[in-house]
């Protein structure tokens, strides 16, 4: 029987800040991970990266250490994509990293570098495979629009290929000690793609199987949706949800009211997941910043991705963007870590995050020294600061005081003014931090 949320979903949405690290064959191609079913090519035309495949430059620690520097506490590697390659050493299939030039098991080296630094560890695997001669070919496949395509699926078998997959699974989850996230990806069934011929869902996967063995093989593992069904967290890729994620009321666990649920944004630094040299469309360290303080005063994570390059190192604007991370987290981590939504409303252009007794303004746009927190006059013990811990006053407004010249009034009852410094501090997003009492 499938259990329930895991133990260990508190721990998991304490860290916040994550790694995703997509790497394989398409990092030679250097033109998005999916450019094998973008260019539609056949597999003989593919397998020149295969013969070629040597990150010679690859070294774990390294990816670890600046993983650890950017904040992040969670990282997951893609042990598997769509194209079938496979970054470790598997006894069920010959299209696998140590059968290349580079010959090692690069997943063994990764789960070593990265648990010595304090990183959880998790991995991300394709249900899809564009290579193995078992999967039916479908209106993702590379090969989809073969004119033979019914002759080419004739003898594939998705029995099989479930077999394979799950082998797979269970390799992977008993060779490498603790896993902490199994990110899988992804389902198309009818009923959500009725355009892809072919379609995949749970029924394909043996997703209710599947789910079981990752359970039973890792007892406390966090599971993403993604196998068709419910899993323990929601996975926005690419966007910003626009407030907290709800479950739809009718849950099991109160059938009278929707539920809050967990959920991480999937979001790339560039667009593209696997490395791409032309692609120059970069969000800002400032905007990724934001990007994570808004996700967590809703509830959520931030799952930042780098593709790593064909030499196996990260490229310079993934390394610019996650030391530009990084510094910021150095100073501010105790706002994200362990915080999440808070009740209050906060001012406009500003984000509460609240930890414990502690309450985190954020604040996109910088005032011109007063700040007005509606609710939280006689709340609030003591303000400072978070980047150098340097004191802010504070004053409780009189509603009934009329506004002069030189003098504030009006502001409804109950509001605590801030007086800020004119000068913004020279962060990618000033944070107050708030003592309540």
């Amino acid at each position: 029987m499938v259990a329930a949320a895991p133990p260990d979903l508190a721990s998991f949405t304490h860290d916040r800040l994550g790694l995703f690290l997509h790497f394989g064959l398409y990092a030679l191609a250097a033109r998005h991970e999916w450019v094998q079913n973008r260019e539609r090519l056949h597999p003989d035309a593919y397998a020149r990266y295969f013969e070629r495949f040597d990150p010679d430059l690859f070294d774990a620690t390294d990816w670890a250490r600046q993983c650890r520097r950017a904040g992040m506490r969670y990282a997951v590697l893609t042990t598997k994509h769509h194209e079938g390659f496979c970054l470790w050493d598997s006894e069920h299939t010959d299209f696998k990293i140590t059968n290349t030039p580079f010959g090692r098991d690069l997943v063994a080296e990764f789960v070593t570098a990265f648990r010595a630094e304090g990183i959880k560890i998790g991995f991300y695997h394709s249900l899809l495979d564009w290579h193995h001669p078992d999967f039916v070919i479908d209106g993702f496949h590379p090969l989809r629009d073969e004119p033979d395509l019914d002759q080419l699926n004739a003898g594939r078998d998705m029995a099989r290929y479930r077999q394979y997959l799950h082998d797979q699974v269970r390799e992977l989850l008993t060779s490498y000690g603790e896993i902490s996230y199994l990110f899988y990806d992804f389902s198309y069934p009818a009923r959500l793609h009725p355009e892809i011929h072919h379609h995949k869902g749970a029924e394909d996967w043996g997703s209710r199987e599947l789910l079981e063995l990752t359970r039973r093989l890792q007892p406390g593992i966090v599971v993403n949706d993604r196998l068709d069904l419910p899993g323990d967290l929601v996975t926005p890729e690419q966007y910003q949800p626009a407030g907290p994620m709800l479950r739809p009321p009718g849950t099991p666990q109160d059938p009278g009211r929707s539920e809050l649920v967990a959920w991480e944004a999937c979001q790339t630094i560039n667009g593209s997941w696997g490395y791409h040299r032309d692609n120059t469309l970069n969000k800002t360290p400032d905007m990724l910043v934001r990007m994570l303080v808004d996700g967590v005063s809703k509830g959520g994570n931030l799952l930042l991705n780098v593709g790593p390059t064909g030499r196996g190192t990260l490229d310079p604007a993934s390394q610019e963007t996650l030391t530009g991370l990084g510094a910021w987290m150095r100073l501010h981590g105790r706002s994200i870590y362990g915080a999440g939504p808070s009740e209050l409303t906060p001012p406009p252009d500003c984000r509460y995050t609240e930890r414990g007794d502690r309450l985190y303004l954020h604040l996109f746009a910088w005032p011109f020294e007063h700040v007005h927190l509606p609710g939280l006059a006689g709340r609030v013990a003591y303000a400072q600061l978070l980047d150098d811990a340097s004191e802010i006053f504070l004053a409780s407004s009189d509603p009934e005081a009329p506004a002069h010249n030189t003098e504030m009034g009006g502001q409804p009852a109950g509001t605590l003014t801030l007086t800020l410094p004119t000068r913004r501090p020279a962060v990618a997003v000033p944070v107050v931090e708030l003592f309540l009492s």
